[in-house]
């Protein structure tokens, strides 16, 4: 098994009768990659789809917990900062992995990325309808399959370009959740719950104190409240300068995401009529009591427009996966060529469409299994980014040019420790199936990959990135 340690290769030196692999053109700077990125965090989607699940369970402690998530997606930025920057690839984690902790090890987080990339899409687009309703009456699946086809055009179109639409989408976002937390601090009661001490509507309308231990539980819906900036890796390739736009892509957007989720949580907890109507969630609900129904309708057409923004931005990341793995001969030869195809926009066209039309059809798949596997998904992928980060400073990259995390490597250690308390915290089932998913890639490795480990998965950098 010395063939799993071995550093990556690059495709030109092992395969020299192969043509000199495609690149992605840098044509975004920060502002354009942070819109991008902010646009996969979709922070409107996830203040009104999300949080109200923690409002259920912890109550007034929602902001709390999600102030603690931010705290530990600060050591996941880290990660991803350090090694983003000393391995700026579209392949995003499967590049960074595999670079620093052998083909083996990247090839099983690009299998974890991959259930990623072809489910996460179609659960937020599957969101749509419920926030149309205000003015059209959709059926839900068929809504989510057109938002995953209008965003696999969308995605066809230049980067460049993207990053505006999405920028423009973005905005009323923010401005959503300006309004909210305008609303909610204004209708502030004299006796609104601490939010240090919490505590939730129990059975019969009693009031029961949130403990520690429900806190605790809730952290694995609080960190991925604001995981989206992972994406800025994915678009390091077409970053200009990535060794230094890439960290601060990261933590632009993990700083902005955070305040953009967490001020308009405060303000809905100390602004809620009571503990019951918090609990219930219903966030436009209470934003019309607390204005009138066109502020309402307003804010939920928001949402929806952050849900079709997410889409486009999660199609444009994925097929960069795509792309990258075809361009590092993942594939038997005929797909690679597919994948790796860019088309009159400088995107690549044949991996979007298959990003996208897969995700258009499990718009009609029951999406509660799919978006549980895709958090373990997402949970091993951290897992395994933070065990590169531990390997990040050997040998030559010791001395590579990179932005480096402070208190490295304590941040890398806690944040392993983190992770598999998450992991064992999690259903059986959906960890089963991704299990399974992630034993038969890695029996493709076994048979198919491992044996023309000189020609197959021999993962690369751009030629203007290597050291």
């Amino acid at each position: 098994m010395t063939d799993t340690l071995r550093p990556p290769q690059n495709v030109a030196a092992t395969v020299a009768e192969a043509a000199a692999p495609q690149q992605l053109k840098r044509s975004i700077g920060v502002v354009g990659g942070t819109l991008l990125t902010l646009s996969c965090v979709t922070p409107a989607s996830t203040l009104f789809v999300i949080v109200p699940e923690l409002f259920s369970s912890i109550g007034s402690a929602t902001a709390l917990a999600i102030a603690i998530g931010t705290v530990l997606c600060v050591a996941v930025a880290f990660c991803y900062s350090e090694l983003g920057t000393l391995i700026p690839s579209a392949g995003g984690e499967y590049a960074m992995v595999g670079t620093l902790a052998g083909r083996l090890m990247g090839w099983l987080v690009f299998v974890l990325s991959l259930i990623v990339v072809m489910i996460v899409p179609s659960v937020i687009a599957l969101g749509t309808a419920d926030y149309l309703a205000p003015v059209l009456h959709l059926d839900k699946a068929m809504t989510g399959a057109a938002v995953m086809l209008a965003a696999t055009l969308a995605g066809l179109l230049d980067l460049r370009a993207n990053a505006w639409i999405t920028g423009v989408f973005l905005v009323l976002e923010v401005v959503a959740a300006g309004v909210v937390s305008v609303l909610g601090f204004a209708h502030t009661s004299s006796d609104a719950p601490s939010l240090l001490h919490g505590v939730v509507a129990g059975e019969g309308g009693a009031t029961t104190t949130v403990s520690v231990g429900a806190i605790v539980g809730a952290l694995g819906i609080a960190l991925f409240i604001t995981q989206g900036f992972s994406t800025a890796v994915y678009l390091s390739e077409e970053l200009e300068n990535p060794r230094r736009n890439v960290s601060r892509t990261v933590l632009w957007t993990l700083g902005i995401s955070s305040a953009v989720i967490l001020v308009p949580v405060v303000a809905i907890t100390v602004g809620a009529p009571d503990l019951q109507t918090l609990a219930a969630g219903d966030i436009s609900g209470m934003v019309t009591a607390w204005s009138n129904s066109a502020v309402g309708t307003f804010i939920s057409l928001c949402v929806a427009l952050a849900i079709i923004n997410a889409g486009i931005v999660m199609v444009i990341q994925n097929s960069r996966v795509l792309f990258a793995s075809a361009r590092d001969k993942a594939w038997p030869e005929p797909v690679n060529k597919a994948f790796a195809t860019l088309g009159r926009f400088g995107s690549p066209w044949i991996a979007t469409l298959a990003v996208g039309l897969p995700g258009a059809a499990l718009c009609f798949v029951k999406g509660e299994l799919l978006s549980s596997i895709t958090g373990v998904a997402v949970t091993g992928m951290y897992l395994l980014v933070a065990i590169a980060a531990l390997l990040s400073r050997r040998a030559h990259h010791k001395h590579a040019a990179a932005w480096r995390m402070p208190l490295w490597p304590a941040v890398p250690v806690v944040l392993i420790a983190v992770l598999v308390y998450v992991i064992t915290q999690l259903d059986t089932e959906p960890l089963l199936w991704t299990g399974g998913i992630t034993a038969a890639g890695a029996l493709y490795w076994l048979f198919y990959l491992r044996p023309r480990q000189d020609t197959r998965w021999v993962i690369s950098l751009p030629e203007d990135q290597q050291d």
